[in-house]
C-alpha cells in the first residue's frame, strides 16, 4: 500500500496530494482578480502545469478535470477557447463544468485536476 504524500500543506489545505501514483491537485484560482475569463483561465492552467511538473507528471497524463464557473453563460466560451488551446491533442481528460458561487466575486473560474504519474 502506498503512503499518502502531501505537498505545500497549510492548516487548511494541501496544494496537491499523491497517492497510488495519482496526483490530486486542489482547486486553483487566478491571483489576478477581476481579469477577463481568458486571462484567469491562462493563469490557472499555468499553475496546474507547474504543480503537475513539481509532482513529476504533466497535462498529457490528466485523468479528470472539474471546472467551476461563476457565470457559465458569460464565461463558458472564453474558458473553453483557452482550455482547447492548452489541452494536448489525444490527451483530453474527463471533464465536468458547472456554475457555482465562488469564494470571491472577482473569481470567475476555479479548476481541480487529477493526473497519473508515469
Amino acid at each position: 500500500m502506498s503512503d499518502i504524500k502531501r505537498y505545500d500543506t497549510t492548516t487548511r489545505r494541501s496544494r496537491y496530494v499523491v497517492f497510488n501514483k495519482v496526483v490530486y491537485v486542489g482547486g486553483q484560482t487566478a491571483s489576478t482578480r477581476a481579469a477577463p475569463i481568458e486571462q484567469q483561465t491562462e493563469e490557472i492552467l499555468a499553475k496546474i502545469d507547474e504543480l503537475l511538473a513539481d509532482a513529476g507528471t504533466s497535462k498529457e497524463r490528466l485523468l479528470t478535470t472539474q471546472i467551476f464557473l461563476a457565470d457559465i453563460a458569460r464565461d463558458f466560451a472564453g474558458m473553453n477557447k483557452v482550455w482547447d488551446a492548452w489541452t494536448p491533442p489525444g490527451a483530453t481528460s474527463t471533464r465536468a463544468t458547472v456554475q457555482a458561487p465562488l469564494a470571491h466575486p472577482d473569481i470567475h473560474v476555479e479548476m481541480v485536476v487529477t493526473a497519473a504519474l508515469p
